[in-house]
């Protein structure tokens, strides 16, 4: 138990200058269908293929487990966890992955996020919203990463509808 109190705090220390220069992040909701994962996942490829990006895209549930997932001929190997960070780290923080990369480039004690497990703080990550809650979160990664924060928009765009 006292690993676990210790645990916590030093999650909460660690994350403390995102909840200073942050909202309170918006609650859970039910989780995202494979329905509308699919449409997310849809509208993402459209956005990629329009411009002519490959990549590969990735849809966790509220739990940030990995819902649906597509890679797109000719897509870099490395993108395939990328993408799957980026939509675990924008479900788990409730936040775009690219106010994480914001708050590290500033510096200082910024620099701390670097240390917890399993966040990516590189922008291409976005929540899913439905109603004002989280149901889930699509990564994107293949291009640069405002790239890939495009198509994650159009994705999270689409299945909030």
């Amino acid at each position: 138990m006292i690993k676990f109190v210790t645990a916590a705090a030093s999650v909460a220390w660690l994350l403390s200058p995102l909840a200073v220069s942050a909202q309170t992040p918006p609650a859970y909701g039910p989780p995202i269908n494979l329905e509308s994962a699919k449409k997310a996942i849809a509208a993402a490829e459209s956005e990629a293929k329009k411009n002519g990006w490959p990549m590969a895209i990735a849809v966790v549930d509220t739990a940030g487990q990995l819902l649906a997932f597509e890679r797109m001929d000719n897509t870099q190997v490395a993108s395939l966890d990328i993408a799957i960070a980026k939509a675990k780290t924008a479900n788990n923080l409730k936040r775009p992955t690219k106010a994480l990369q914001d708050v590290i480039a500033k510096g200082g004690d910024s620099l701390r996020l670097l240390a917890v497990k399993d966040v990516l703080p590189i922008e291409g990550g976005v929540p899913i919203m439905v109603d004002g809650r989280v149901v889930g979160a699509i990564g994107v990664s293949g291009m640069a990463s405002n790239q890939d924060a495009e198509c994650a928009a159009a994705g999270a765009a689409a299945a909030a509808k």
